[in-house]
């Protein structure tokens, strides 16, 4: 049934490449994964729930002759699926299900017939959580960006990124911009317990460069995800750069942001802050939708979330607050912003 590997040899060789198959059901993946890992299903939810209820009325028995009757006809196709993944053999894969018991050892013991060299994630599952948890506890030094909504503060983020700098997007791992109107133009949010393994991966990434992390300032909850207590309180306990920009340049951005947006999608971002834009600010910005007017739009929305955020940064220890002014495109802010902490340090 192949060899058993711990969570550390497991995240080696994913990240190396070696192809990894997670065989709880479909529901179970959704929920939340190791990401980079494929769903090779051995029940079907449905499947699951009649072997599982098998197993506690009839016994142990029983449940492996229900269990086998859904799994026969599906060996060919489950083959075919990891031979479609990884080639075909001989090569390793990585197989694991919720706590490394049977579903995961039926899996490696038919990928080994096949001609695979199997490793099964011992724990599995449960214990990559466990291992997510331990990640989520231990954050390095941050650099924290703050600064009013439309200062480019992601935009700067991925310039650092690809400049070799260490950097978490809490945004992009959530799929929301953070506010009524962050998941305009994109898919779904991800589970919280999803969310928290892709922010495990990032911080276990970032972590081996021994510098401080460049993340945004974020609210508590970015959208419907939460950020983890251990992270949100160390970007609040850190030095967060403010980034003065023109409110101009802020308007132009969330235009070029959120333009391609439907006037109706909106309108119902809109509706969502109504009652602390005010009625008389909804509607001004309801009729500059009507007209078109992305820009008369956009300036009202900055209105209030420029309050909001200075409601937030007010509840900082001022003397963690370090003013910046800048100006440009992405690069020519980072740049600002990195000359700016230099100077800071020296």
């Amino acid at each position: 049934m192949g060899k058993r590997i711990d969570i550390a040899g497991f995240l080696e060789l994913l990240h190396s490449g070696v192809p990894a198959f997670d065989v709880r059901t479909p529901a179970e993946y959704e929920s939340g994964h190791i990401p980079g890992v494929n769903n090779l299903p051995l029940f079907s939810n449905e499947e699951r729930v009649v072997v599982g209820t098998s197993y506690k009325q009839k016994g142990r028995e029983q449940a492996l002759l229900e269990g086998l009757e859904f799994v026969g006809p599906k060996m060919r196709t489950m083959v075919e699926e990891v031979i479609k993944a990884s080639g075909s053999p001989p090569g390793k894969v990585l197989v694991h299900c919720w706590r490394g018991g049977m579903r995961s050892q039926s899996v490696a013991w038919l990928l080994e017939l096949y001609g695979y060299e199997t490793l099964t994630l011992e724990k599995g599952y449960k214990g990559f959580r466990h291992w997510v948890l331990g990640q989520l506890d231990d954050v390095p030094p941050l650099n924290v960006i703050g600064g009013p909504t439309g200062a480019g503060k992601t935009d700067i983020l991925d310039v650092l990124k690809e400049d070799g700098e260490p950097v978490i997007d809490l945004e992009g791992l959530a799929n929301h911009r953070g506010s009524a109107f962050g998941s305009l133009l994109l898919g779904a949010q991800p589970t919280q317990e999803h969310f928290e393994n892709l922010l495990a991966f990032e911080l276990a990434r970032v972590r081996v460069q021994g510098l401080p992390v460049w993340i945004e300032d974020e609210s508590r909850m970015v959208g419907y995800v939460q950020v983890p207590n251990r992270v949100y309180e160390a970007i609040r306990a850190s030095q967060v750069l403010f980034l003065e920009v023109p409110f101009e340049s802020r308007v132009e951005r969330l235009v070029e942001v959120y333009g391609d947006a439907s006037p109706e999608l909106l309108k119902d971002s809109f509706d969502r802050i109504q009652t602390r834009l005010g009625g008389l600010k909804h509607k001004e910005a309801h009729d500059a939708l009507e007209k078109g007017d992305l820009h008369e739009a956009a300036a009202i929305a900055l209105t209030y979330y420029d309050r909001a955020y200075a409601k937030g940064l007010g509840r900082r220890d001022p003397e963690l607050v370090m003013r910046v002014e800048v100006n440009g495109d992405a690069h020519e802010m980072a740049n600002q912003i990195r000359a700016f902490k230099a100077r800071d340090i020296a």
